[in-house]
């Protein structure tokens, strides 16, 4: 009996420390975790979000505007168009893909960022057209696009999204959310910052070693662009124009959420979405790859998972916060960015089932 019971330890101690998994973790210094005080104080602000049923899908995961209709990507690979007045909810589109980031350019075109296909481009009578999947580059080791997650464009037409992990590709390792799970446990800086220019049809890296590239934002006079690096919790800001062109730096930094999508609002404004709050997990061991390997070999269920804490922030050009609003209780979760339409604050989703929107004058906008 002693025998047989030091042999299963002597197997799982094998198993935990020496089975194969897709993670080789590298060892990083995570910032001191300071959770929901100061520009992040607690508040239930986001209860009084109302929600819009979406039947057959899920997870609005971005939204985009188009003649006082709006766009919704879901987890399904529909593209779903709401009409604000009658509350109506269709699909639209397939993109046989997975479609995250969403924008419409000059011509009323929607840009998508397919996780599984590339950058798209889906016409106002529904046609799909691949701009890019590949970078343009034969320096670069990685030139297939694994995981286009958001988009947006400039005056002059270039457009900007982001390849979340050349690594850990979404379509190869079970979809959007497992791989981004993956890459942010190796912190291995996989993600990058592209563009894509329409005229030559060339794309080009702006940004290489993110660690998770997250959510895309154009400034209203396309100076800059904003991007989210979701795996370690900052925003960078890269000069497009002026004397800091082609220079990046890091605006916001020790968020104490996984951010998500970034949106430019009005006034000046850039909504965030929180999609789940920090793991301490996770943190604590930052600095210590070898029993993060470890943590992967566990079942999936015992793994570090999104914790439902609905979230959103609006900040300045310089990375100031304006607003937080929030619902510990998460009712409305994994919020992954926020667009303003009219008098309403519509908020998107990773997993939720409907579609979410609240007043602006209940969170003091007019």
């Amino acid at each position: 009996m002693v025998k047989t019971f030091l042999g299963l330890i002597l197997i799982i101690l094998a198993y935990l420390l020496l089975w194969p998994v897709p993670v080789d973790p590298a060892s990083w210094n995570a910032p001191a975790d300071k959770g929901y005080v100061g520009d992040f104080q607690k508040n239930t602000i986001l209860q009084q979000i109302e929600t819009f049923e979406m039947k057959g899908t899920h997870g609005p995961e971005a939204v985009a505007l188009l003649n006082g209709e709006l766009y919704a990507s879901t987890r399904e690979g529909w593209i779903i168009r709401h009409n604000p007045i009658n509350g109506e909810i269709k699909n639209w589109v397939h993109t046989k893909g997975s479609p995250l980031g969403l924008v419409f350019d000059h011509n009323n075109n929607l840009l998508v960022a397919d996780a599984y296909l590339g950058l798209l481009q889906i016409s106002p009578a529904g046609k799909i057209t691949t701009l890019t999947n590949q970078i343009n580059s034969s320096t670069t080791d990685h030139p297939h696009i694994n995981y286009a997650d958001d988009v947006d464009i400039a005056a002059d037409g270039k457009i900007y999204f982001s390849d979340a992990s050349t690594k850990f590709g979404a379509e190869a390792n079970g979809g959007t959310y497992n791989a981004s799970l993956l890459d942010i446990i190796e912190h291995g800086g996989h993600g990058r910052l592209l563009v894509y220019n329409p005229e030559d049809q060339s794309t080009k890296i702006l940004i290489e070693g993110l660690n998770f590239a997250n959510g895309v934002a154009m400034a209203e006079d396309s100076s800059f662009v904003l991007i989210i690096e979701t795996g370690s919790y900052r925003v960078h800001k890269f000069w497009l124009e002026g004397n800091k062109a082609g220079q990046s730096e890091i605006i916001l930094s020790n968020l104490p959420s996984f951010a998500d999508n970034i949106v430019r609002g009005e006034n000046g404004r850039f909504w965030i979405g929180m999609v789940a709050p920090r793991n301490a997990l996770i943190d604590a061991l930052s600095n210590y790859s070898l029993l993060r390997k470890v943590i992967h070999r566990f079942p999936a269920f015992m793994r570090p998972q999104a914790e439902h804490y609905s979230h959103i922030i609006a900040i300045d050009a310089e990375g100031q916060v304006l607003l937080s609003l929030q619902d510990p209780q998460g009712r409305y979760h994994t919020n992954t960015g926020a667009l303003e339409v009219g008098n309403w604050l519509y908020i998107s989703s990773l997993h939720a089932d409907n579609l979410g929107r609240i007043s602006k004058t209940k969170i003091g906008l007019q």
